[in-house]
């Protein structure tokens, strides 16, 4: 099965020498990763694939480059990075967090583009959703058990509108338990019918607000964002999880103005996670995961339940067959509990939007394109 990836590369440039050529630096940030987790250039070495006379090749010439040193040996303790060498392993991570969902869509559109040209088959699951761990878990499980598909990532709301008009097949949303579930489901019910539709629960996940290891600003409710010092970092607008904050403000009397940089806005719950782990910002909300994954402390605010909207025609059609089979498999289920911050028990269990929202007045007859 054709798969393609695609991914940024760092270049170095010395625009001050017209006769000096461009450093690639890929390679050397992904050796000072190994450094920072590992402590020993030899290891690192090994773990990255490249000789230990390379290796140090590529060190003497990227600080030659940069006019500073990278690493730094302590007696003792091994080789721990300098502050300019953690600054660039942090700008990797961040620019990987930010324009993953974008690489992986194009890729995926490229993959139909090319099997049209090569007469093959492009029955494949069509799948539009925000971008999440437990998405990008079932992207690397239909991979391994090949089974065709198509991701988009893209907001919530445009992921369900995405359905109703045929753009897609399955759409994932999520609305959070409790109060302001009624609230948050209007958005998505005008897309959606009992008579057309149906729920695929994906798992229950917990968001709340990131901070650095220690929480040396004392940030422990949403109250605290507001305070002078506090830099705050986003999701995107029209986002499930900057819809869910702006609820959550509101019910509470808190002015977003208030909040330094509550207009910044980064596309993954894993970019916000970055651009906090790298100093630039003290807070931001989001899935735990992503603050686990960064080495941030994280304080739970609540829990949401995130779904799969289908036809309920294309649940037992042979072309979705493999891909819903792979859904409600426990092997994927397996794959989703290990996330920290996510409960699978239900994964894979199809609901009807009655049984999923009971106290939601749902639309009556099926309409062509349902309008919010």
């Amino acid at each position: 099965m054709l798969r393609i990836s695609i991914t940024p590369r760092l270049q170095l440039r010395d625009d001050s020498d017209g006769s000096a050529g461009t450093l690639d630096v890929s390679r050397l940030v992904a050796l000072l990763g190994h450094i920072e987790t590992t402590g020993s250039i030899q290891q690192s070495c090994e773990m990255a694939g490249l000789s230990y006379r390379y290796a140090w090749g590529i060190l003497r010439d990227a600080e030659g480059a940069f006019g500073g040193e990278l690493i730094a040996k302590t007696r003792g303790k091994g080789t721990a990075l300098t502050p300019l060498a953690q600054q660039l392993v942090w700008a990797s991570k961040r620019v990987a967090a930010r324009l993953s969902p974008t690489l992986d869509s194009l890729a995926s559109e490229l993959e139909v583009e090319l099997k049209k040209l090569l007469d093959r088959s492009t029955d494949a699951l069509r799948l539009h959703a925000s971008h999440g761990f437990a998405v990008a878990a079932l992207r690397d499980f239909l991979d391994e058990h090949r089974v065709r598909h198509d991701i988009k990532y893209c907001g919530s709301l445009e992921a369900v509108a995405g359905l109703a008009s045929g753009a897609c097949d399955i759409a994932g949303f999520h609305v959070p338990i409790g109060e302001f579930e009624h609230e948050t489901f209007a958005r998505f019910a005008g897309w959606l019918t009992r008579e057309r539709h149906c729920l695929i629960h994906l798992a229950v996940r917990t968001q709340g607000i990131f901070v650095p290891a220690g929480n040396p600003k004392g940030v422990r409710t949403l109250d605290d964002l507001t305070r002078p010092g506090v830099r705050f970092v986003n999701r995107q607008q029209e986002s499930g999880t900057r819809l869910l904050l702006d609820l959550l403000l509101r019910a509470r009397g808190i002015d977003p103005a208030a909040i330094d940089g509550y207009s910044n806005g980064e596309f993954t719950h894993a970019a916000v996670a970055a651009y906090i782990a790298s100093g630039m910002a003290d807070a931001g909300f989001g899935v735990e995961t992503a603050a686990r994954r960064f080495g941030l402390d994280f304080v739970p605010v609540l829990s949401e339940r995130y779904f799969f909207a289908i036809e309920r025609t294309m649940l037992q059609s042979p072309a979705l067959a493999d891909a819903v089979a792979a859904l409600r498999s426990g092997g994927f289920r397996e794959r989703v509990q290990a996330l920290p911050g996510y409960d699978a028990r239900l994964t894979g269990t199809v609901l009807e939007l009655d049984e999923a929202f009971p106290a939601y007045p749902h639309a009556g007859p099926t309409r062509d394109i349902p309008r919010p």
